[in-house]
């Protein structure tokens, strides 16, 4: 695992926008063990702030502990995905529960929940888990791609032909997400697995960046700022709130700079070999 401080750098900002009077955003990395998490919470009397906080909180403790006995690249013995499946969703499960019960325990946080965006690099590969609205975007070389589905009702709208993307754009139901962490005492995150390369740099925001600027616009910030991180983040945190800034806005940007391939045992390898 500590090849992974070399070969991934990783830089954060989450801010409270021109609007809001809190942040309720919530983020949290740690290069060495290629985590990155992003919440963006919901609910009255600041109860989104907790509801964020617990979830980042959470499961930033609970991957560095499981990744101690596990490894992520391994494949689970039933199903053959990565053990990297297995980590992210009992450990999201369990700050889903936590949320959920601290919502019914106490009245001021009562119906709190929040998006969630958990993701673990890892053998040259990247599992990612969501729920809700907020976004893993990729730039390769000139490509940028969003990775990940908003859970919301906007996107149903798209899915099902009933408005169309650039409607959505324009849309007063940009916040109404159909699934958020802590709302039900069961919670499914969508998990998906997806080949990773040198120079690639991901971006993790919540809607308060996708919101305030366009796609094509994130591009071209990550593109012309793509060596330098911190000052990329800073750029984008700043176009949100100077085109209104109506939401927390916050960003995790994470650039692959080498391999990282997992090692892997003599008997690995050979095994390996003999299965070609």
């Amino acid at each position: 695992m500590g090849t992974l401080v070399h070969a991934i750098e990783m830089q954060g900002i989450s801010d409270s926008g021109m609007v809001r009077g809190h942040n309720e955003d919530a983020i949290g990395y740690k290069p060495e063990l290629g985590l990155a998490i992003l919440a963006d919470g919901m609910g009255g009397y600041n109860a989104g702030e907790v509801a964020s906080g617990i979830a980042v909180t959470l499961i930033s403790e609970g991957v560095k502990g499981a990744l101690e006995s596990m490894a992520p690249h391994r494949p689970e013995p039933m199903s053959g995905k990565p053990l990297a499946h297995r980590i992210l969703r009992d450990e999201i499960e369990k700050a889903n529960l936590a949320i959920f019960q601290t919502a019914q325990s106490q009245p001021q946080c009562a119906g709190m929940g929040t998006t969630l965006v958990a993701a673990l690099f890892y053998d040259n590969r990247l599992t990612i888990a969501h729920v809700g609205d907020s976004r893993v975007y990729r730039l390769r070389g000139e490509n940028f791609t969003v990775l990940t589905k908003d859970h919301s009702l906007l996107q149903e709208q798209i899915d099902s032909g009933f408005i169309t993307p650039e409607q959505a754009r324009q849309s007063q139901n940009k916040n109404l997400v159909t699934r958020a962490v802590g709302i039900d005492p069961q919670l499914n995150p969508e998990l998906n697995d997806h080949e990773v390369q040198v120079n690639d740099i991901y971006l993790i925001c919540s809607d308060g960046l996708n919101d305030m600027v366009p796609d094509e616009d994130i591009a071209l910030v990550m593109t012309t700022l793509r060596s330098n991180l911190q000052l990329a983040s800073q750029q984008l945190i700043q176009m949100a709130n100077d085109n209104g800034g109506r939401d927390n806005v916050s960003v995790i940007l994470i650039k692959v700079k080498h391999d990282y391939a997992a090692e892997r045992s003599l008997w690995a390898r050979l095994f390996s070999w003999f299965a070609r």
